[in-house]
């Protein structure tokens, strides 16, 4: 069974003002596009060489053993991961905040920029996770109205329904031409029949499923993070993740132009590179992961001597550890997720700040809030980190 994608002549609707185009726009017009048309892969026979498959195989070794050994971790790292899971993906399609922006976004604080955008994909991919055991067209789409439901409500409940490309004033012009709207429901129930399988190791399908579902490019907007965001899904149900979000996406970073090149050498037949971005991108991201960890295990041991004479049941303990996950906390988040009353909150606050954990400030909405600038710092690193280019051996 072929894998190349194939393509068909498609024609774009009159437009409404042509006197608005140029003479090469009208010209264009008068003539075909090519839209791809995928290659079914429910059950289709990839190739996927020996070097690559090894490769893949070491990684989901240390996804296993990564995702074990921080089960019971001392803070809420699964939280922590995913978020910086998202904000990495986020940042492939060029969408980037600061960790305190994020952080204050995320409890309405009205950030303007890109931070809200972040917090959306948040949510998307705690639907991915939440939804892995039941992967469906109907949970993907709600994977999706989760990412723009804020932003752009018109676009979600559904595929789209109109022909999108890629690059280019015109189809014709563009890097790529996803399938035609047409196309796009049987080719989801292809790509969730695949994510199905059991005869590939998991890496492997999960790299692939996403490689085409980038080609299938089943909405307007937003492709891109539920792509990374179906990847999480597909290792979750298979049992490679039981606990954490891979920060796969933080990998990508570090080759990004490897990374869409591999998209377009499986659109053109070709596994092994999208295989091999997945394998890589997922080692550089648990090594980042392994960083940020123990930066964290190091700011808990300071914190517990600063915290010393402090009930192990402290409201103050319990407000630190949530700074972890929210490095920006007010009062409602505090009381709302601790269960303290409000004094015994307004005391833990003032105790944290007494001992250097917390600093108080003002919101870009003039609301109290307070500020752990040692997770900030810890998780903009995290992002530095991600975004390093790889140096070539002299």
């Amino acid at each position: 069974m072929p894998t190349t994608p194939g393509w068909e002549e498609r024609w774009l609707p009159s437009p409404e003002n042509p006197d608005f185009d140029s003479r090469r726009v009208r010209a264009l017009r008068r003539e075909p596009y090519r839209a791809a048309v995928p290659p079914p892969i429910a059950a289709a026979d990839f190739q996927v060489s020996p070097r690559s498959l090894s490769d893949a195989d070491d990684a989901s070794r240390a996804i296993a053993r990564f995702d074990a050994e921080h089960a019971s971790f001392p803070a809420p790292f699964a939280s922590v991961l995913l978020r910086s899971e998202s904000a990495s993906s986020s940042e492939i399609e060029h969408l980037t905040a600061g960790a305190r922006a994020v952080a204050e976004a995320e409890i309405d604080e009205r950030v303007q920029g890109n931070a809200p955008l972040i917090v959306r994909n948040v949510r998307a991919m705690e639907a991915a996770v939440a939804l892995a055991d039941d992967l469906s067209n109907a949970t993907i789409i709600a994977m999706h109205a989760e990412l723009l439901r804020d932003q752009t409500p018109h676009l979600v409940g559904e595929f789209r329904d109109q022909q999108v490309w890629i690059g280019g004033a015109l189809p014709h012009l563009a890097a790529f031409v996803p399938p035609h709207h047409e196309l796009v429901p049987a080719a989801m129930d292809d790509l969730i029949a695949f994510t199905e399988r059991t005869d590939l190791p998991l890496l492997v399908l999960a790299a692939i499923a996403h490689a085409q579902f980038e080609t299938i490019h089943p909405f307007p907007d937003g492709n891109g993070r539920i792509g990374r965001a179906l990847v999480q899904a597909v290792l979750r149900r298979g049992g490679l993740l039981r606990h954490l979000t891979i920060p796969v996406s933080s990998g990508i970073l570090t080759d990004v132009d490897g990374y869409f090149a591999a998209l377009d050498a499986f659109r053109d037949g070709d596994v092994d590179p999208i295989v091999d971005v997945f394998s890589s991108a997922s080692l550089a991201g648990l090594q980042n992961a392994s960083t940020l960890a123990g930066d964290i295990r190091t700011l808990q041991a300071q914190w517990d001597e600063r915290l010393s004479g402090l009930r192990s049941d402290a409201t103050a303990r319990r407000i630190a550890r949530l700074s972890i996950e929210h490095p920006v906390l007010n009062a409602r988040l505090a009381i709302e997720r601790t269960g303290a009353s409000a004094p015994a909150v307004a005391n833990g606050f003032a105790q944290l700040v007494e001992r250097g954990v917390l600093r108080p400030a003002n919101s870009k909405q003039r609301n109290r809030v307070w500020v752990n600038d040692e997770v900030v710092e810890a998780l903009d690193s995290f992002a530095e980190r991600s975004g390093r280019r790889k140096v070539p051996p002299v």
